[in-house]
């Protein structure tokens, strides 16, 4: 399981579910099981565990315990399918955002600019948008708002009209098409460059926001009274997203008050600043490096 993903915060998180032995928990973002596995040596008998994961290739990696379920869908579904399994209401829900370490050293799935293959970057394989859909067909003005809004590019302007004059002669389908295209445009480092370009079309063809904020308000649905919601972000858009939510149950982080002009709080804040990762995880797992993880407790 560690070849396929080294799971970031594992020991801070996994502690911050604040576990109880009978409880049930679930790990929105299963993967290659590593918070899952360390979840499960926390729970008694009595407990369980549900995994969440779309991906195919999560489905090798699925651990062999009566007290787990691995539900094989994307975690927008989360209160679906925990009511179709017979569990409402949980205790705890950790969530690992963006994308695993396995879907990056994968060569075939797309998501990384260090090999050239489909510009695919679906991690639902059934999924029916790709990469290559979007630098193909979006029109110059929905290119730049997806590369400015989801991967902080400073250029995209300029970046989007250049996709669009060069795809006109040739689609993009390749990767390696794909940076000779871009390249006269890369500013800065180029590694660093390349991966806020990546992040925001793999952000774009995942519909991670539109599904991230599904799952939240479903994740404070499902949550029983003290229950903890556990976020790891690794994108600036999640994590302020995530904060807003912790703070005032919406997106915003505008307070709601009732008639008589009470603030609701949907949640206790546990971590009033993000936990970051030791430097000791970064220099071991340089993927560590820009993970955000907070923690609230459902009032």
């Amino acid at each position: 399981m560690s070849s396929y993903h080294d799971p970031v915060l594992s020991i801070e998180s996994v502690e911050a579910l604040n576990i109880k032995k009978e409880g049930v928990y679930v790990d929105a973002t299963y993967g290659g099981g590593g918070h899952s596995k360390l979840i499960l040596q926390k729970l008694g008998a009595k407990g369980h565990l549900l995994g969440f994961d779309q991906d195919e290739d999560a489905l090798s990696n699925v651990i062999e315990n009566e007290r787990f379920t691995f539900v094989h869908h994307n975690f927008k579904h989360l209160k679906k399918f925990l009511r179709l399994h017979g569990y409402p209401k949980v205790d705890g829900v950790l969530a690992d955002l963006g994308v695993s370490s396995h879907q990056l050293d994968d060569a075939e799935r797309g998501f990384s600019f260090r090999f050239d293959t489909d510009l695919d970057m679906r991690m639902n394989q059934q999924g029916d948008i790709t990469a290559a859909d979007i630098l193909n067909e979006y029109s110059a003005e929905d290119l730049q708002n997806v590369f400015s809004l989801y991967g902080e590019v400073r250029n995209s302007k300029s970046l989007a009209q250049l996709i669009v004059n060069e795809r006109r002669s040739k689609p993009l389908k390749r990767i390696a098409d794909f940076l000779t295209v871009i390249d006269p445009l890369v500013r800065g480092n180029r590694n660093r460059y390349l991966a806020q370009v990546f992040q925001a079309l793999r952000i774009e063809v995942n519909d991670e926001i539109a599904v991230l904020k599904t799952f939240l308000e479903d994740a404070l649905v499902v949550l029983k009274p003290g229950g903890r919601l556990v976020i790891i972000a690794y994108h600036s858009l999640e994590d302020r997203l995530v904060k807003h939510f912790f703070k005032s149950g919406n997106f915003t982080g505008e307070y709601i008050k009732d008639f008589y002009g009470n603030i609701e709080r949907p949640f206790k804040i546990i971590t009033k600043k993000a936990i970051i990762p030791s430097d000791e995880e970064i220099r071991k797992n340089p993927r560590a490096r820009s993970a955000k993880m907070r923690v609230a407790e459902k009032n």
